[in-house]
């Protein structure tokens, strides 16, 4: 039971609904609480509320049950008795309109970015640079710029270390910042990168946030979920890299668009703290600026973690909607966290915060949103209301049919390897090749082997005297471009 401006994530203590402003979804929001307390239902309950308010969704599915959006739920045992005890809530099983995305390619649509658009600062953070590394990528993207060389995938950004490493009279004045070490220390992390599978990131077709924000058929959001198990354990870096990427991505396209009556994109972010260990400050400091700043682009993030205190404060600051399932504390420090918590929210009269979330049951949460006017309500303690769509996973026939049926399967699903750095270096060096022996010509027949020789250690020095000016522009600057306060 929603009206069209409000959506409802169950019943409160009184038996009635528990509603929310829509157009308040982009103050962002946080899902917390000890593990098995019922956050990934109340994440796919969210969800669903947006997709029928016709608010696009993004969420990363850690344990691989939030597919189950994708078809009608089935309701049965303990999600039947709540159903029942909600008669003003109108429950019809549904299907959503899912589409799944898999960095690997493997359990959904491929997802990928390019190097260009990532940018040097994020890569430096997801490479874990020392400042002399960093500076030696920061010369290497300046090259990439000035000869029109687009760095894609990986491959492109070695070949280009590789022909610098042979010529670096192109460098220019930046010659000092890529010493050998540097270059070399450089394509060793590179190497320890594709080890964990970050090459299956780099690539084209790059998502394009267009795709993420077109409704369905039926006017409601699309819910694109990120198949996560694998990244997140294997490779966690790359995954919160990725998230990274994404924000930032959406805060420097999309257009101001003020106070509107729903926003245009919901973002749920799992393992929340995934983005915040091991960040540098100044990273952090501007994840916390764009956070901040994103909620006019119609955009609102919401933090799916066991604890608020995996968040930095100036992060938790900028929350409008709190879910707080129960938490454990055995430990005087986990004690002092729990008064921390409850003391976070807007005080009930009718009971104790601190006191209800030790004996929150599964699926019960407090929850802090916000009034009309924008200020904190008052927390109530709700039953989450269950999910229209199933509650677990799907098979694999289940998910093979959702793949094969998407609409961005035959926009996604294929690789595009066009001209990029890799190859314009590969034909410099074809195109040396045939004009070296040229000049040669006169030699000794006898000394045919040794002008070849020689040649060979030349070809890129021949090569970087050659004109890239097919391209002719400065490459797009992605990720942290506007973090950074540059331009693309």
């Amino acid at each position: 039971m929603a009206g069209n401006d409000r959506f409802v994530l169950g019943a409160e203590a009184t038996g009635e609904p528990n509603p929310h402003p829509l157009r308040l979804v982009n103050r962002h929001g946080l899902v917390a609480g000890a593990t098995g307390t019922g956050k990934t239902v109340t994440l796919q309950r969210l969800a669903e509320q947006f997709s029928d308010a016709g608010i696009a969704v993004f969420a990363t599915d850690i344990k691989g049950d939030l597919c189950g959006l994708g078809v009608a739920g089935a309701p049965q045992g303990k999600i039947a008795e709540r159903i029942a005890s909600m008669p003003w809530l109108d429950h019809q099983p549904q299907a959503y309109p899912v589409t799944l995305w898999d960095v690997y390619g493997v359990s959904g649509h491929p997802m990928r970015t390019t190097l260009t658009e990532m940018g040097p600062h994020l890569l430096a953070s997801l490479l874990e640079l020392t400042d002399s590394q960093q500076a030696a990528l920061y010369a290497a993207f300046k090259v990439a710029d000035r000869e029109g060389l687009l760095l894609l995938d990986l491959k492109d950004l070695k070949a280009l270390l590789g022909y610098l490493k042979q010529n670096p009279d192109v460098l220019g004045d930046d010659a000092a910042l890529l010493a050998i070490a540097s270059s070399e220390a450089l394509l060793r992390r590179l190497a320890t990168l594709e080890q964990q599978g970050a090459e299956a990131l780099f690539g084209e077709p790059a998502l394009a946030l267009e795709d993420v924000l077109q409704p369905a058929r039926d006017g409601r959001g699309r819910i694109h979920l990120l198949e996560a198990s694998q990244l997140v354990h294997q490779a966690p870096k790359i995954y919160a890299t990725f998230l990274l990427w994404l924000l930032a991505e959406l805060f420097e396209q999309l257009p101001e668009r003020g106070d509107a009556d729903r926003p245009l994109l919901a973002l749920f972010f799992d393992e929340a703290h995934l983005l915040f260990n091991d960040t540098p400050k100044a990273l952090q400091d501007r994840l916390v600026q764009v956070v901040r700043l994103i909620r006019s682009k119609g955009v609102g993030v919401y933090f799916v973690t066991q604890s608020p205190a995996d968040l930095p404060d100036e992060v938790l600051a900028q929350l409008g909607l709190r879910v707080q399932h129960g938490l454990r504390a055995y430990t005087i420090k986990e004690q002092k966290a729990l008064r921390a918590v409850a003391e976070g929210f807007r005080a009930n009269p009718a009971f104790s915060a601190l006191d209800s979330l030790v004996d929150l049951g599964i699926g019960e949460a407090l929850v802090g949103g916000l009034e009309d006017k924008g200020t904190p309500a008052i927390v109530q303690r709700v039953s989450i209301a269950p999910p229209r769509s199933r509650v677990g996973p799907l098979d694999q026939d289940e998910r093979r049919a959702l793949i094969v049926g998407s609409p961005l399967r035959a926009r996604y699903d294929k690789a595009i390897d066009r001209e990029s750095a890799y190859e314009i270096l590969l034909e410099r060096a074809r195109q040396a090749t045939k004009v070296e022996p040229q000049k040669n010509a006169p030699a000794a027949k006898d000394d045919a082997g040794d002008a070849f020789g020689d040649l060979a250690g030349r070809v890129f020095k021949s090569a970087a005297r050659q004109a890239a000016s097919q391209l002719g522009r400065q490459l797009a600057r992605g990720l942290m471009g506007s973090l950074l306060g540059g331009k693309r």
